[in-house]
């Protein structure tokens, strides 16, 4: 007899525990390990902003329940960031709606828009959580490939129609993870005219909308026509202003969506704490030049690091955003293969690109989520190993 559901059980393992599982046995055992591979920036959060929540936490007033859509500055704060970023008005009341984190909104979203048996359109590789989400709503998820000679963006038209109009859900993530692929207006467009078509949601996973590197500036979903009737957009400051552990996000758009999903969660959940929703609407109401400084830092690491990848034959692009890198295996490879002999010979712990879907086979993705100096001690294992001959796949 077992108590588990099915749903749960059948649940595929998260690869990034067993990692971490990996990790804690080396270190036990006295080696060195870096790892890069979970995304979570080793940034610290903004003085000001960790000024804010000690400030509005003395307040016993902040210590009762949220309202359940989120207090009503954060809502404006995301809307007059959406107003100063992208040009785009959301009504705070209708169409924004506060998270905690953006993990917890998209897979509850999936909850609160299919039905069991419904079919959700999900991009290989992609963020873990959009097929594991559609798994446990009783869905079912139709993969579409991204592949790197497309740059890694949908190629809507070679999606067939039979499982366009089954679906009732499509997913981007744009500046992406893992693939770190950005998006101009023009992929948004076609996604929004795609939805009409079919009459399906897109939902984009903007969490590193912020994250980008020399003149290139994320675009949002709701700039296109028509937008705001066919899609929702998922925002987190745990990237760009490094919360992540303050699970602070917020989800945009139309607002029948935005309402469903409310409902859901207050049947759920009683929102995020106040001070946390106050202090990141001190995040959100700045001039971001602390996002600037952070940007700087993960640009001078993938600017120190990419190079000697490719040297070293694990071929990757010069991302335009995002804190990561997503490079080819050495031929002879697997992913899993290579992640295990890097982490069991080297000390490095790189997320194979099967975590990701099947697509992202023959890739791993590589966090820029360790100083400078850790960088170099990477490279330089990497170069050893690669003078030694490099272990037989």
């Amino acid at each position: 007899m077992s108590f588990v559901s099915e749903k749960v059980m059948s649940l595929p393992p998260y690869l990034f525990s067993e990692f971490q599982a990996k990790k804690k046995k080396l270190q036990e055992e006295g080696m060195d390990v870096i790892d890069l591979g979970i995304g979570a920036p080793d940034l610290a959060a903004p003085p000001f902003v960790y000024k804010k929540l000690i400030e509005e936490a003395k307040y016993p007033a902040n210590h009762r329940y949220s309202t359940y859509s989120g207090c009503d500055e954060f809502k404006e704060a995301v809307a007059s960031f959406y107003k100063k970023q992208y040009n785009v008005r959301l009504n705070p009341e209708t169409e924004v709606l506060a998270l905690i984190g953006s993990k917890e909104g998209i897979a509850n979203l999936v909850q609160a828009v299919i039905n069991p048996g419904d079919s959700v359109l999900i991009p290989d590789p992609g963020y873990p959580v959009y097929r594991n989400a559609v798994h446990l709503a009783g869905g079912e998820g139709i993969h579409f490939p991204l592949k790197k000679e497309n740059g890694f963006l949908p190629q809507f038209e070679k999606i067939s129609s039979k499982d366009a109009e089954k679906s009732k859900l499509l997913f981007l993530n744009y500046p992406s993870n893992p693939t770190t692929a950005t998006a101009n207006s023009s992929v948004f467009l076609e996604a929004i005219t795609f939805a009409q078509k079919y009459k399906l949601l897109v939902v984009n996973d903007a969490a590193y909308d912020l994250i980008t590197f020399g003149n290139y500036r994320s675009p949002s979903i709701l700039q296109a026509p028509n937008a705001k009737n066919f899609a929702v957009e998922f925002g987190s400051l745990s990237k760009s202003f490094n919360m992540t552990g303050w699970r602070i996000g917020y989800v945009v758009g139309n607002k029948e969506v935005i309402q469903a999903l409310a409902t859901l969660k207050s049947n759920i959940d009683t929102c995020q704490f106040i001070p946390i929703q106050k202090a990141a609407v001190e995040a959100l109401r700045s001039d971001f030049s602390t996002v600037a400084a952070n940007n700087n830092v993960y640009e001078k690491r993938m600017e120190k690091l990419q190079p000697v990848l490719n040297e070293l034959g694990l071929h990757t692009e010069k991302p335009k955003g995002t804190i990561f890198l997503w490079a080819q295996v050495p031929e002879g490879y697997t992913s899993m293969k290579f992640a295990d002999q890097m982490l069991e010979e080297l000390g490095i712990i790189l997320t194979p690109g099967t975590a990701f879907g099947p697509s992202g086979e023959g890739f791993v993705r590589i966090a820029l989520t360790v100083d400078e100096s850790r960088l170099e001690e990477v490279i330089l294992r990497l170069k050893e190993w690669k003078e030694k001959g490099a272990s037989k796949a």
